[in-house]
């Protein structure tokens, strides 16, 4: 009844930022604008489903609640296929190439190197600040690999990739809406399809394979729809590093049952509501006086130190 009555609040609280975004300062021609709008906020409601499912699906196959993707540097990755790609193709040939051939292309490399890389750390059963020095090793080494390829291109041809450095809620990068809303449905059809099967794998390691768990399977294969989802979400709007953590301690605060489907949901409809709502507030209510990331990950940064000291004590 708890869980019901949170989702339904949130539901609402969802809602409200949507037609706040929707209509607020609307002017002008009509039309145009709720298009433009319409589009803008369902690439925003695309990010904040695949941070939501991702991040939550993540702590459970890592048995954790500090970890997050970001953290364990997967939209380095990605950022690095990015620069990559102009260094191999050239600023032209970058741009020539279909978005889609380049959003596949590089979400393909980025679950590859996510089963290479990370596959290993979790079957192994590292503990938490193992898993933590892997991650900013992994996210450091990626990023100095991404610095090291900027500074050896050309800076204009360097430029064209630079939109995928920095996270971007106030343009996002609709020519990837269509596909990536398509694999966000997909990925979040599936996650949901083994929400009980998640429910068990969250008892522990041992508890699921004592009760007929293939382990190595699940988090196998739950890690390769993870990296799908960040693929979206880092190539509609750029890397957050602290946003998934922020709505997954969220969720599971409020959720009473714990059960995914619950956890799921009131995730994604936090996400919505931060992401959409913040952005409303920032761009008509204080006139762009920040940029929603920045204020994201300033709060999330501070739930990912209040959460440490909590595990210590």
């Amino acid at each position: 009844m708890r869980d019901r009555i949170v989702i339904a609040v949130l539901f609402g609280l969802a809602l409200i930022a949507v037609l706040a975004f929707l209509g607020v300062n609307l002017r002008g021609n009509i039309g145009f604008a709720l298009e433009l709008r319409a589009i803008r906020l369902a690439a925003l409601v695309t990010v904040a489903v695949a941070i939501a499912l991702s991040t939550v699906t993540f702590q459970t196959i890592t048995a954790n609640r500090i970890l997050t993707p970001s953290i364990m540097g997967l939209d380095a990755l990605y950022q690095f296929g990015q620069v990559a790609l102009v260094f191999a193709l050239g600023g032209l040939g970058y741009v020539s190439l279909s978005p889609h051939l380049k959003f596949g292309l590089e979400a393909a490399a980025l679950m590859l190197l996510a089963m290479v890389i990370l596959w290993p750390s979790l079957k192994s059963r590292m503990d938490l600040t193992l898993m933590l020095l892997a991650g900013i090793v992994i996210g450091g080494l990626f990023r100095s690999l991404t610095s090291l390829l900027a500074r050896l291109i050309d800076p204009q041809e360097f430029a064209v990739a630079q939109r995928a450095m920095y996270a971007n809620f106030s343009s996002p990068n609709t020519e990837l809406l269509l596909i990536a809303a398509l694999a966000t449905v997909v990925a979040g059809g599936f996650l949901f399809s083994r929400r009980h099967l998640l429910d068990v794998a969250a008892l522990g390691r041992d508890t699921a394979i004592g009760l007929g768990v293939d382990w190595n399977r699940v988090v196998l294969v739950h890690l390769v729809i993870v990296s799908a989802l960040v693929a979206v979400s880092t190539a509609l709007v750029g890397p957050v590093t602290f946003f998934g953590l922020l709505i997954a301690a969220l969720a599971e605060r409020l959720t009473a049952s714990r059960r995914h489907v619950s956890v799921f949901v009131v995730a994604m409809l936090l996400g919505v509501i931060v992401l959409v709502g913040g952005q409303t507030l920032l761009q008509h209510g204080l006139g762009q006086a920040s940029t929603l990331s920045v204020v994201v990950d300033f709060v999330g940064g501070l739930v990912f130190i209040l959460l440490l000291f909590a595990r210590r004590t």
